[in-house]
């Protein structure tokens, strides 16, 4: 069924050259989710798209889809954000390939679209780029039905504070009551002072950004089923965030 979208809000997450003067556009769009455009003559030299296609700027489009790669008609400017630079700059790239690896495509998510857009925006003020990648994993997990178990353990248990878990991604935190639970492999051990704040998105404490970092690496890894994101060894190598 062929279907038209006028001026609808979206983000540039990637773009493949195709034949001589083309691209083939990945968007994150808030109505209709991913999506795949073909942007016909898009590299030409006077093409009015040329030099509107950039990521991490809020952007309308207008297309149609009537397949897997329907056709991008026309993008504009919609607002303006700070460029991200340095980390910022990789931190975005990361986010672009959670949504890229993670959602389907034709999938509507408005609400992790809002979180996308407030995210870029405090990536570019300068905001703690951990903290913020963090919320964001946490959103999306919850957005495609993983939403980490934070504040009861697998036991339906209230997280006690001054406790130490065993997180395994499909049961979730589970207390470690001897030296050999936290020793189990593939799973991952957390204090319960982390699961309580990665459930208030408080990430003002090093050792919850610490353990919070390798919590969220076990659980996307999870999803991803073992294959490796790009943009992580990057950032690793960079400050390992």
């Amino acid at each position: 069924m062929k279907r038209r979208a006028d001026h609808e809000p979206g983000y540039v997450l990637h773009t493949y050259p195709y034949k001589e003067t083309s691209l083939i556009v990945e968007l994150f769009t808030r109505r209709f989710g991913r999506v795949a455009l073909l942007a016909r003559g898009a590299r030409r030299p006077r093409s009015a798209m040329r030099g509107v296609l950039l990521s991490f700027h809020p952007l309308r489009f207008s297309f149609s889809t009537s397949a897997e790669l329907g056709n991008l008609i026309s993008a504009e400017w919609a607002g303006a954000l700070q460029p991200l630079a340095g980390q910022g700059l990789m931190c975005g790239f990361y986010l672009n390939e959670l949504v890229l690896r993670l959602l389907p495509r034709e999938d509507p998510h408005e609400a992790l679209f809002d979180t996308y857009a407030s995210t870029l925006k405090e990536l570019s003020e300068g905001a703690l780029f951990a903290a913020v990648l963090r919320s964001f994993e946490k959103r999306l997990l919850a957005e495609l039905g993983y939403a980490p178990l934070l504040e009861r353990d697998a036991a339906s248990r209230p997280i006690d504070p001054e406790g130490l878990y065993v997180y395994e991604p499909e049961r979730g935190p589970t207390r470690v009551t001897s030296p050999r639970d936290d020793m189990r492999g593939g799973f991952v051990t957390v204090r319960g002072r982390t699961l309580l704040d990665v459930a208030a998105d408080d990430y003002s404490s090093p050792a919850t950004r610490e353990e919070a970092r390798n919590l969220m690496r076990v659980l996307i890894g999870e999803r991803l089923h073992g294959q490796a994101l790009h943009t992580r060894t990057i950032l690793r190598e960079l400050g390992d965030l």
